[in-house]
């Protein structure tokens, strides 16, 4: 009885050890939008050497093929994730904003999204609190308007931009940017950590339809959502897709099949040093997202 006791106690400490190991973080996207933020938050949530404390919802109300609530679209597609894989009492769901940043005077757009950056930016002692923006940076801003002193307490990383390496120049038309402009230029201007990757390094993450098909059909419920989320989207029956917010992840997680290049942005975009990812090993990560998903589900 006492060699049981004295092992569940050394199991206890091991396992608080990897707890406090564990990078926190927060996953802000605009779920609702397409399909590569499902397949991108799924592999978060199942990273174990990650603690994600927040599932953020953000809109994309600006696109030309947004429903009526996109935020909350995107919010309810986030619960859907969370239930499949039993992580809804664990992990914080939040709505946020249900539109880009005010035009003028106050522009910050309030919300349990931002207002769980801010508190969870405070309570991260130690290490910075790792946000990971997969859409429009309105709550991200927001949370640094109202309370500027968080920029030294976290560190963000986003799909976002495009950027040439040879001529320096960064440009703000892609998706993620044009959904809120000036949540963009919040972001820059502000003295956050800042990690990009332009859609230049995202786009290299494609996947097939046939493989994905193969590799998860019937596996598990959750692979199955995955599937119809992918041919039944609006723009359904794509053989190929690029599954853009997957690169970062998968980046992150994974840092040795990623270049990270520091970079001094010009003086109309915040004159100061961010880091920008210029390359990715696609078919290593891609291997490590089917493999990760596919050993996680056999034991839920």
């Amino acid at each position: 009885m006492r060699k049981l006791f004295t092992t569940f106690i050394v199991a206890l400490i091991i396992f608080a050890g990897h707890a406090q190991d564990q990078m926190k973080v927060i996953i802000d996207a605009d779920t609702g939008n397409e399909v590569d933020d499902l397949y991108a938050i799924v592999r978060g949530l199942i990273e174990p050497t990650w603690d994600v404390i927040g599932l953020n919802a953000t809109q994309w109300q600006v696109s030309h093929w947004a429903v009526e609530k996109s935020m909350e679209e995107s919010y309810r597609l986030n619960q859907v994730l969370l239930s499949y894989l039993h992580l809804s009492q664990k992990v914080k769901s939040n709505r946020g904003a249900e539109a880009r940043l005010f035009d003028w005077g106050d522009k910050a757009q309030p919300s349990a999204a931002s207002n769980f950056i801010i508190r969870q930016a405070h309570q991260t002692k130690g290490k910075k609190l790792t946000v990971i923006a997969l859409g429009a940076l309105t709550n991200v801003a927001t949370a640094i308007l109202d309370d500027p002193s968080i920029t030294a307490k976290i560190k963000l990383y986003w799909v976002g931009t495009g950027y040439d390496f040879e001529s320096g120049v960064m440009t703000n038309l892609d998706f993620n940017c044009v959904m809120d402009i000036q949540a963009v230029s919040v972001i820059l201007n502000a003295d956050v950590e800042l990690h990009i990757m332009p859609k230049e390094v995202t786009g290299k993450m494609t996947m097939e339809w046939k493989e994905t098909f193969h590799r998860f059909k019937g596996k598990h419920d959750l692979l199955d959502f995955l599937l119809q989320r992918w041919y039944n989207h609006l723009d359904s029956g794509r053989a190929k897709r690029t599954i853009w917010d997957l690169a970062l992840v998968e980046a992150i997680i994974l840092p040795e099949h990623a270049e990270e290049v520091k970079i001094k942005t010009s003086k109309e975009k915040g004159d100061r040093e961010i880091w920008m990812y210029k390359d990715i090993d696609d078919d290593k990560l891609r291997e490590d997202f089917y493999k990760t998903v596919l050993d996680v589900v056999k034991v839920r």
